[in-house]
C-alpha cells in the first residue's frame, strides 16, 4: 500500500457498563479508558442515550407509544408502519424499540439527538481533554434496498455533509449534485464492529480527522431532507389519501408558468375514471396560450353580461359578478373538460334515456376529480368552474369544438399565491347511512 494512500481504523470500545436513568455517559465512555484522540470520532448507539436519558416508557400497548411518537404516517402495510418521527425521523415505529428494555417498557429515541451529542462531546473534552467528534447512531432500513444499517440521527463536532457541488471528478467533470453523508458513512462504519448483541454500543474511527471540525454546528438535524425538495414523502396509498384531502380550491395564483407536462399527466389520470359501456366520454381543452385564454373569457364574459341584462340585473351588480368570476382571468392555465357520449344507448323512453345521460354526467364528473386530484399530486393548485356550461355555444364556437363536445367548466390551474384557509372539519358518519 502506498504510504500516501488514505485510511482509516475502526473498533469498538470494550468494557461499557449497563446504562441507566440519569448515568453520565461521556465519564461511563472515559472510565473505560478508551485512549482517544485529537481528531476521533465517536460512534454511539442511540439506546444507551436514550436510557441515560431516561427515555422509557411505561407502555402495555407499543402502538399506543408509537402513536404518541409519530407526527405523520408515511406508509402502512398491515401492522408495519413507517412515520415522521417528532425528530423528523422517516423511519419504521417511529424509532419506538422494545427489545432490550423491561417487560412492559418501550425506549424511545432521544428527544434532541444533536444535543445528545453535544453533551457526550463536551464531557469527554472535560474528561479527557480531547477534541472529538460525536455521532449518535441509530438502525434504519432503506427505500429500494434489503437490510438494515445504521445512520446518523445526531452529530456534534463532525461536518455530517460533505457538499463538493462546484467542484469537478477526476476526468474534469462538474459535480453539480454530489454532498456525501459524511454522518452516515461513519455510522455504518462502527456498526461493522458494534454488532447487535454483542453489548458493544460504543466505537471509534480514527484517521479521518478531516470530517472533525469542533466549529461545525449542523448537527444530523441538516441531513433530513425537507418536505419540499423530498419526491418521495409518501407510499403509495398515503399518496393517494394526502393527494385528494391536498386538492383545494385556489382563488388567486402565481404568475409562474404551468409545465404542460404535468397537465397531460393529471389528463391522463383523468381518463381512468369509471364509465359506462366502456366508453371514454372525456374530452380536456388545454388552453396554453394567452391569447386563446382572453379570447374565451371574453367572449363568455359577453354572454355572460347579456344573460345578467336579461335577468333584469343593474349594471353595478353586473359589474360585481363579473369580478368574482375573475379567477380564470387570474389563472396562468386553462382547462376545459368536456363530455361526449359517444357509445351511449338510446331507449326511446324518457326514463331510461334520463338514466344514461346522468351515468355519463357521473362518469365525466369523476374523470375530472381525478383531474384536480392528480394537479394536487403535481403541486398545482386548481379552481373548477361552472360558468362554461351557460354557454356551451359560445364556448364550442370560439374553441372550434365539434357539436358533440359538452363544455363542463372550467379549470383554472397554476401555483396557488398563499396557503387555502383551513379546510373545515367534516365528519364522514354525517355523510354515512347504514343498513
Amino acid at each position: 500500500m502506498s504510504a500516501t494512500a488514505p485510511s482509516y481504523r475502526v473498533w469498538a470500545l470494550p468494557g461499557m457498563p449497563e446504562v441507566r436513568a440519569g448515568d453520565d455517559l461521556a465519564k461511563l465512555i472515559a472510565a473505560t479508558e478508551p485512549g482517544l484522540a485529537d481528531g476521533d470520532v465517536l460512534l454511539v448507539t442511540s439506546k444507551i442515550v436514550s436510557k441515560a436519558e431516561g427515555r422509557i416508557v411505561e407502555a402495555t400497548d407499543r402502538e399506543a407509544a408509537i402513536d404518541a411518537e409519530t407526527v405523520r404516517v408515511v406508509a402502512r402495510r398491515g401492522p408495519l408502519r413507517i412515520v415522521e418521527n417528532r425528530q423528523g425521523l422517516v423511519m419504521a415505529a417511529a424509532g419506538v424499540d422494545a427489545s432490550n428494555t423491561p417487560a412492559g417498557t418501550v425506549l424511545l429515541l432521544p428527544e434532541d439527538p444533536d444535543a445528545s451529542a453535544r453533551t457526550v462531546r463536551e464531557g469527554l473534552r472535560a474528561a479527557l481533554g480531547v477534541e472529538v467528534g460525536v455521532v449518535v447512531t441509530d438502525t434504519f432500513g432503506r427505500p429500494w434496498r434489503n437490510g438494515l444499517t445504521d445512520v446518523a440521527i445526531g452529530a456534534a463536532g463532525v461536518r455530517v455533509l460533505d457538499d463538493l457541488r462546484g467542484g469537478s471528478d477526476a476526468h474534469g467533470n462538474p459535480l453539480s449534485a454530489t454532498v456525501v453523508a459524511t454522518a452516515d458513512e461513519l455510522a455504518a462504519a462502527g456498526d461493522l464492529v458494534k454488532g447487535k448483541a454483542d453489548g458493544l454500543p460504543v466505537a471509534v474511527v480514527r484517521g479521518l480527522g478531516h470530517v472533525v471540525d469542533p466549529a461545525d454546528a449542523q448537527g444530523a438535524r441538516a441531513m433530513v431532507r425537507v418536505a419540499a425538495d423530498d419526491m418521495f414523502r409518501l407510499g403509495t396509498s398515503e399518496a393517494v389519501r394526502e393527494a385528494v384531502t391536498q386538492r383545494r380550491t385556489v382563488r388567486e395564483f402565481t404568475d409562474d408558468p404551468v409545465d404542460p407536462g404535468a397537465v397531460r399527466r393529471a389528463v391522463a389520470a383523468a381518463v381512468t375514471a369509471p364509465a359506462p359501456h366502456h366508453t371514454t366520454p372525456w374530452r380536456f381543452v388545454l388552453l396554453e396560450s394567452p391569447e386563446a385564454r382572453t379570447r374565451l373569457l371574453d367572449a363568455m364574459r359577453d354572454a355572460w353580461v347579456a344573460d345578467l341584462r336579461r335577468d333584469g340585473k343593474s349594471e353595478e351588480s353586473i359589474a360585481k359578478r363579473v369580478r368574482r368570476g375573475d379567477v380564470l382571468r387570474r389563472a396562468p392555465y386553462l382547462v376545459v373538460p368536456c363530455m361526449v357520449m359517444d357509445g351511449s344507448h338510446t331507449y326511446g323512453d324518457e326514463r331510461r334515456d334520463g338514466a344514461e345521460r346522468e351515468m355519463f354526467v357521473v362518469a365525466a364528473g369523476a374523470g375530472i376529480q381525478n383531474f384536480l386530484v392528480a394537479l394536487a399530486g403535481e403541486r398545482l393548485g386548481s379552481a373548477w368552474v361552472s360558468s362554461t356550461m351557460f354557454c356551451r355555444d359560445v364556448v364550442r364556437e370560439v374553441l372550434s369544438l365539434p357539436e358533440s363536445w359538452e363544455p363542463l367548466g372550467a379549470v383554472a390551474v397554476g401555483r396557488s399565491a398563499g396557503s387555502p384557509p383551513a379546510r373545515g372539519v367534516r365528519d364522514a358518519e354525517d355523510f354515512v347511512a347504514v343498513r
